[in-house]
């Protein structure tokens, strides 16, 4: 890999390290896919920051659980749904014409789809 593209992906992995922390504190940020993200860039630039990445005590084990089993955890399955439900419920106190708060359920409707389907562990 040429040095800019791996400057590049370096620079991206770490925002994408960055935005997975403030995930870990703010509700409406994933953690996991930013996760994911940074592990495959560190993957192609650094395979150092990758196995730091995915042997860390916090990040590691959600990353390792999706690569060996494509798995998401019990705890963080209610977590996602949960949040995403409280979310439409903050949403339905604006009171959305029916249609909004459809397309907004079906939206929504997507991602918990995909959580739910994923194994556990």
């Amino acid at each position: 890999m040429n040095l800019p593209l791996r400057i590049l992906c370096l620079c991206l992995g770490w925002l994408m390290v960055g935005f997975a922390i403030a995930g870990v504190f703010l509700p409406i940020l994933p953690t996991t896919p930013f996760l994911l993200l940074a592990a495959g860039l560190f993957a192609r630039a650094s395979p150092r920051l990758e196995r730091w990445l995915v042997e860390h005590p916090i990040f590691g084990p959600s990353l390792r659980l999706w690569r060996e089993k494509g798995a998401i955890g019990a705890r963080a399955k209610f977590t996602a749904v949960a949040l995403i439900a409280a979310s439409f419920g903050l949403f339905l106190f604006s009171k959305p014409d029916a249609m909004l708060a459809a397309i907004v359920a079906a939206g929504m409707a997507l991602p918990v789809a995909f959580i739910l389907t994923r194994p556990s562990n």
